[in-house]
């Protein structure tokens, strides 16, 4: 079972997209591990995307990051990290796939609804970013209640 942290980006949440985004997720089978919004700081926008420090749209990104409250979550599931990337889209919504969230959503390459993990070694740094380990729950641990 793999796990990955997605972002829901401050574009998103001003446009009452949370909801949709976490549906498209759930109805291909990833389970959400842990849920949080949060208000990025800028110092915190920029320890967060400290790998793309020396690209030229670290400022404007982190800016953009730390302009509005976020939607943070841990998904879970086989190849969960893959399937995130597939379902979100490409980077440029212009170039993403029929159906996925950013073509369906996006505004710009920056204002671009979602971020998500790209590696295991991405979300081993991003899911503690974000979650300490009692703010995430197994997916075996969500199905222990009984619904009725």
């Amino acid at each position: 079972m793999e796990h990955t942290l997605v972002i829901v980006k401050p574009d998103a949440v001003a446009r009452g997209l949370i909801g949709e985004v976490i549906r498209r997720f759930e109805s291909e089978g990833l389970v959400v591990c842990g849920l949080k919004m949060v208000r990025l700081a800028q110092k915190e926008a920029e320890g967060f995307y400290q790998v793309h420090r020396a690209r030229p749209f670290f400022d404007s990104l982190t800016r953009f990051m730390a302009a509005g409250p976020c939607v943070a979550m841990v998904l879970a599931g086989e190849g969960a990290i893959g399937r995130v990337r597939t379902l979100m889209g490409a980077t440029d919504p212009a170039k993403a796939a029929e159906g996925t969230l950013r073509r369906s959503f996006a505004a710009s390459i920056e204002k671009n609804v979602v971020h998500g993990s790209d590696s295991e070694a991405s979300a081993a740094f991003e899911i503690p970013y974000f979650f300490n380990r009692l703010e995430i729950v197994s997916p075996a641990e969500r199905g222990e209640i009984s619904v009725m």
